[in-house]
């Protein structure tokens, strides 16, 4: 079985109500993505950010650079219209508290908010409504808000969390995906299969059985869902979310002993596509998948 770097592993896979100060822009060196953490991008679809072991990676304009802000340990990192929300470990040096918890930033990385359970919670596993801001989490320990493991969700910022009964979910759970404007369907990749739940994770039905699906995200049009199997080797499909549709696989590029970790779509050219995979290679389609052009090779970048 496959294993994103730590996120997935654990899956399978002056701070409180602060501000994190912003660090220098690194310019001039090469960007190596040590880890991949996450896939999104940025509202104005002109970026996108790969969250790694030491910051955040943008490609823009065909070119590599690292983002102003803190070069910190992100995971479980989503972005929506208005903001970017992830969690994880700060910098070396920083003398931040261990974990995040959940964080915001609403300048692109280059500042972040604390929004609670520092020094608790690290959510690998972390989702969001595109359109409403809402947070869904995979919590795998109690903390002070969260009394039990489970899949949890805020609609305001972390200052409340609802727990979910999630009935209906089979294997070991992997990935999470909110859909972009209706933030009680949610959806869930497992060791057997994807899953779709329309009342905040409550309940849940199977779309997609007898498949390990390791990541998913919904489309903007806010009807189809994009998801990623792995079993023997990677594919990729897209499946609309109305009763009885059948999935289309989407080709993917050559990928040995790889899958797509990460799923991403520009928001503003609908078309384009993004996927990163287990082994850090990252490729972008602007025809929905039909075509791939690769961004980066085994964490190498190249333009």
């Amino acid at each position: 079985m496959l294993h994103r770097q730590r996120s997935f592993q654990a899956l399978m896979i002056a701070l409180a109500l602060g501000v994190v100060a912003v660090s220098p822009v690194r310019a001039g060196s090469p960007v190596t993505l040590m880890h991949v953490h996450g896939l999104s991008y940025s509202a104005d679809g002109k970026q996108l950010l790969i969250p790694s072991h030491d910051g955040l990676a943008v490609f823009a304009q065909g070119h590599w650079s690292k983002a102003a802000g803190p070069a910190h340990d992100y995971m479980g990192f989503a972005a929506t219209r208005d903001a970017l929300y992830s969690s994880g470990h700060p910098a070396p040096g920083s003398g931040l508290t261990n974990p995040f918890g959940l964080i915001k930033s609403r300048d692109g990385g280059k500042t972040w908010q604390q929004l609670g359970l520092t020094g608790e919670s690290d959510f690998h596993a972390l989702a969001t409504s595109y359109e409403t801001n809402a947070v869904y989490v995979l919590n795998h320990q109690a903390n002070t808000r969260m009394s039990q493991a489970g899949i949890y969700h805020t609609l305001t910022d972390g200052l409340k969390w609802q727990r979910a009964a999630a009935q209906g979910l089979g294997a070991k759970l992997n990935s999470l995906a909110v859909h972009p404007s209706d933030p009680k369907v949610v959806a869930v990749g497992s060791d057997d299969g994807l899953y779709l739940s329309r009342n905040s994770a409550e309940t849940f039905e199977r779309l997609v059985g007898g498949k390990q699906v390791v990541a998913e995200t919904f489309d903007l049009d806010g009807q189809h869902l994009w998801f990623s199997t792995y079993a023997g080797k990677a594919a990729l499909a897209r499946i609309a979310l109305k009763a009885g549709s059948k999935a289309e696989d989407v080709p993917l590029p050559a990928l040995t002993e790889d899958a797509v970790a990460y799923i991403a779509q520009n928001p503003v050219q609908r078309t384009e596509i993004a996927i990163a995979t287990f082994k850090r290679s990252v490729f972008v389609s602007k025809d929905q998948g039909r075509t791939w052009t690769q961004i980066a090779k085994d964490g190498a970048t190249h333009e």
